[in-house]
């Protein structure tokens, strides 16, 4: 009879040891939108159910970002100032309790979330899932559910985009950096053009003037010969 009374007495302590609230998530990044997280309560009681899980939220999670989403039949979710209870009519005894919620965003700079939670029996017993595990230490024997989050996207630098910004740019044949060679070209083509007009012209006026001394000189032989 005592080796029966160790063995059901080692038995209950391995199942009180092992049982704690479990804690997921569809988004694990850092920063994420939306996000559903999942609960579940795993039950320890052999003549009692789960009526109430009372969370502390923790930092970067506000109350009012919490929304309910699903759980046992008949609960439904209270906010408080510090977190939120869900409650309702007693889980059958020896079932978890399950339900989800929707956390509107996840805190940009965190890498793990706990969610303290207070386990509430129909019978008033109360289980304390508070602790928080420390890495590379022993795990605790009331453990908070943790939420591990992946590192936030990040934003391009400032220096990388000044960096683009302020690359020279190598000119084309459109750019306007090559104009000036362009119209100093032109220019030159202009002025010789000009100089060519100009002289045509003086050698168009010579030519007339040249024809009325001409005819003038003709004109006064014409009229001496007449004299004579």
């Amino acid at each position: 009879m005592a080796g029966v009374a160790v063995a059901v007495a080692v038995a209950v302590l391995a199942s009180s040891a092992s049982a704690h609230v479990e804690v997921s998530a569809d988004k694990t990044q850092a920063g994420a939108s939306d996000a559903t997280v999942s609960f579940t309560a795993e039950s320890e009681s052999t003549t009692a159910g789960i009526v109430s899980l009372r969370v502390v939220l923790p930092a970067g999670i506000a109350p009012a970002d919490v929304t309910w989403l699903s759980g046992p039949t008949g609960w439904s979710l209270t906010r408080a100032t510090d977190g939120y209870t869900v409650a309702g009519p007693a889980v059958r005894t020896g079932k978890d309790a399950v339900y989800r919620v929707k956390i509107t965003k996840l805190p940009s700079d965190a890498s793990i979330l706990a969610f303290k939670t207070l386990q509430t029996y129909s019978d008033g017993h109360i289980d304390r899932w508070i602790e928080i595990p420390s890495p590379g230490a022993a795990a605790p024997d009331n453990p908070a559910p943790v939420l591990t989050l992946a590192p936030a996207s990040a934003p391009a630098s400032s220096s990388s985009i000044a960096a683009s910004t302020s690359a020279p740019s190598t000119p084309g044949p459109s750019d306007p950096a090559s104009a000036p060679s362009d119209v100093a070209h032109a220019g030159d083509t202009g002025s010789s053009a000009g100089l060519w007009i100009a002289g045509l012209v003086v050698l168009v006026l010579a030519a007339v003037a040249g024809g009325v001394v001409l005819q003038r000189r003709q004109s006064g032989g014409r009229r001496r010969a007449d004299q004579l």
